[in-house]
């Protein structure tokens, strides 16, 4: 989702400016105030409608891997022996849900070893410098994204300049990297388009039955109403395709997103409650929604070509 700026973003902005790094404070690139100021602000029409901060109870997905996001917005937590990783932050506001979630199933924030993103748009980054105040983790990041996540504000798109507190990147990771911890491996992949560093990543999981699978969280596809005609960054529509090829045929059995309308995730949700305990589990949902996608972004691109903006 691209939200577009609105005159709160630019007192944020501001404020942003004054929480950079200083010689009190050189692990943040976000002071407390700032961060603070983010999470008390009010909430858009684009939050409100989109359900970015809407509540969702926490449960397990499928082995170690933890639902903690809101209705709206995806949240991950992937539990380990020796620490967590923890995937995308949604909105400032957030935060404390987050770190309310992952307490409610008998985790401690402050074991999180690990923040990635997925992408850096407000609706996934605008937590991050919260969480990482809250945990003391390491930002891992793609390098093509890093600047806008250390400027706390996007370049382009209809989220241009929309302002989140900037969050410090700790380890930059190119596609087939490997984060490893407490015995799980996450591969990055690069699925550059809807931002140009787009990271989606990949791991091996145990499902209940014992059966191991492939989950793999998606950092995004769609077009979102970005400019593709002309290129709202140089090389967007190649990237987009690239992305496409790329996931055709992977095999991905468990296919979770940034987004729970993009996996189906309430309707899920019901059936796992209802006693499905692989619920989640669907070897042709991630070649569907890729194909979905796809098609989506062809008809967008003729349509913008066509001068239809």
């Amino acid at each position: 989702m691209l939200p577009r700026m609105k005159p709160a973003a630019i007192v944020l902005a501001s404020l942003a400016l004054l929480g950079c790094t200083t010689a009190a404070s050189p692990q943040r690139l976000a002071s407390d105030a700032v961060i603070d100021a983010a999470e008390r602000a009010p909430l858009d029409g684009y939050a409100t409608s989109g359900r970015w901060n809407a509540p969702f109870a926490p449960f397990n997905v499928i082995g170690n891997i933890y639902y903690v996001g809101t209705e709206g917005v995806s949240s991950f937590l992937i539990a380990t022996p020796h620490g967590h990783f923890l995937l995308d932050g949604a909105i400032a506001q957030t935060v404390p849900q987050i770190v309310a979630n992952i307490s409610a199933l008998g985790f401690d924030v402050g074991d999180v070893k690990y923040l990635l993103n997925s992408h850096a748009h407000i609706d996934h980054a605008g937590g991050l410098a919260g969480l990482q105040r809250a945990s003391g983790a390491a930002m891992v990041a793609s390098a093509a994204d890093r600047a806008t996540l250390e400027a706390g504000a996007i370049t382009y798109g209809p989220s241009a300049g929309m302002a989140f507190p900037p969050i410090r990147v700790d380890r930059v990771v190119g596609d087939g990297d490997v984060l490893t911890l407490g015995g799980v491996a996450l591969v990055a992949h690069m699925t550059p388009g809807h931002t140009a560093g787009c990271t989606s990543w990949r791991m091996a999981v145990t499902g209940a039955d014992g059966a191991r699978h492939s989950a793999f969280f998606h950092c995004s596809s769609s077009v979102a109403g970005q400019s593709l005609a002309p290129e709202a960054y140089p090389g967007m529509v190649a990237a987009y395709r690239e992305t496409f090829a790329r996931v055709r045929g992977l095999g991905a059995d468990v296919f979770l997103a940034n987004h729970g309308d993009f996996f189906d995730l309430e309707a899920k949700r019901a059936r796992q409650v209802a006693g499905d305990a692989n619920a989640f589990v669907d070897p042709d949902a991630l070649e569907r929604f890729n194909g979905e996608m796809e098609q989506a972004f062809e008809t967008e691109l003729a349509r913008q070509q066509a001068g239809g903006r």
